[in-house]
This record gives structure tokens, sequence and C-alpha cells, in this order.
């Protein structure tokens, strides 16, 4: 006679089987084990991005807040870091195919990013600002006194500051530069009256260069943390780098790091 409890058991326990294989396939295939087989960690950067992760050219050593705090999560996992140069316009497209194991050079968190791929939780307080001369600080108060044929505003291709300006700022004239590291300098020299950047970068450069200010960098246009970029699916590896970022909340760490590369 046929029994159809024993049936729909059957298809349960199969069911089962097949969701547990998948898990522990899943967990099997996870970076963590194959960041440590391979010995070393694999990670993206755009390398321009003073003071979270910038490329020295006279020594090829990536300094700054995220250079630091990567070396620490490679030696969490007891590996060193290698670098995989990035840029903006290629981030979302690299992180993707796979050429590096995380992202971590001051990448913004958004709605868009972590549609196609997996973000860690936030860490720094930040939002879009303006680096222009000291000179013409006074000049700059609100959206409205960037957003004019007469000003030149400068931005780097492929990420949120070219966004940023393309959304709130129609009426600028706008100049794309490849190089983000050089529009700082750009700025200086008059060569733009306007950097779109973040609160973060901005204190850096008028830190580093008198003839900078930063006049809105107390109240900036927007707020939003920084995360670490990674190819979804891989769930394991993406608690594995939130665990250790909550550790470095605790432990004070984000806090010297901040202390040494940005205040």
């Amino acid at each position: 006679m046929f029994n159809v409890k024993k049936l729909l058991l059957a298809v349960i326990l199969a069911v089962t089987a097949i969701s547990f294989g998948a898990f522990a396939n899943e967990a099997h295939a996870s970076k963590v084990e194959d960041i440590q087989s391979r010995g070393y960690l694999l990670v993206g950067s755009t390398g321009d991005y003073k003071p979270m992760s910038y490329l020295n050219k006279e020594t090829g050593q990536y300094e700054g807040f995220d250079a630091e705090a990567v070396t620490l999560l490679a030696q969490s996992l007891g590996v060193p870091v290698r670098y995989v140069p990035t840029t903006w316009s290629t981030l979302t497209a690299d992180t993707l195919a796979g050429k590096f194991d995380l992202a971590m050079c001051g990448i913004t968190r958004t709605f868009a990013r972590q549609q196609k791929m997996a973000l860690s939780h936030g860490y720094l307080v930040f939002g879009k600002t303006i680096l222009t001369r000291k000179e013409d600080a006074k000049k700059f108060k609100t959206i409205s006194d960037l957003n004019k044929k007469s000003v030149r505003v400068m931005v780097n291709p492929g990420g949120t500051n070219e966004k940023f300006a393309l959304a709130n700022l129609p009426d600028c004239t706008l100049i794309v530069h490849p190089a983000n590291a050089e529009i700082p300098g750009l700025v200086a020299e008059g060569k733009a009256d306007i950097m779109i950047t973040e609160t973060m970068e901005a204190r850096r450069y008028v830190r580093d260069n008198a003839k900078l200010a930063a006049p809105l960098i107390d109240e900036p246009f927007t707020r939003n943390n920084f995360g670490i970029l990674m190819q979804q699916g891989d769930q394991l590896f993406l608690n594995y780098v939130n665990l250790w970022m909550e550790e470095m909340e605790f432990n004070g760490t984000f806090d010297r790091l901040e202390d040494k590369y940005i205040k």
C-alpha cells in the first residue's frame, strides 16, 4: 500500500541532506581556508586615497589607515598581504572577477555596491565635503555656491565623488581627472576651484598643504561609513572579517589608527 507519510519523510531527508552538503561544500570552499593554504591575502587597492590607502611611489609601500588595518587582518589569518592594483572605475568588475580576496581602500558603503557585492560592517563616520584654495574658502558655503558654471569642480572617475557631483552639481563645470591623488595639488595650483572628497581625505590634505582649506568639513553634505568589499556567496569569510572588525573596535585599534592617520 502506498505510504504518503513515508514518501514525504524521504523527500524531507533528501532535501536536508542536499542542503547540508551544499553548506558543507560552501564552508570548505571559503576564502578563509584558501587564503591560509595559499599563504597570503590578496588585497585590492586604488592606492590613491590619503589617508586610507596610498601607494608611496618613493618606497613602493602602501600607507594609511586601511593599509595598516588590512595588514593586521592578514596577520589574524597568519599570512602577509599581497596588493592587487585596481581603480575606482574598475573596482566593481575586479571584485566580481575575483581578482583579490577583498578590497580595503576608503570604499564607501552604498546600496548599489551591496546589490552586487558583499560589504563588511561599517567603520569610521565621514561625509562628502570640499577642498578648495584657502583664499577662496569663504566663497563656498552651500551646494548652491558650488553649482555654477563658473565653478570648476574636479573629481576622479568611477567613484562616489563623481556620482555626488553628477547628482548634485549639474550646472558646475565638471572636470574628471584620472588620478585622485593628484587632484588636491591641482586645486592648490588653481587648475580647479573645488575637489569633491570625503572629510577623512580633506583633513589629511589640509594638514599637508598650507594652500588648501576645507571650509565645510564640520558640516558635510552626506554621512556614511567605509566598508571592506568582497564577492558575495562566502558567508564564512564575511563573518570572519566582521568579527575581526568588531575586535579592532573593542580593543581600540581603530581609534589608534584614526589618531595616527586622520586626526
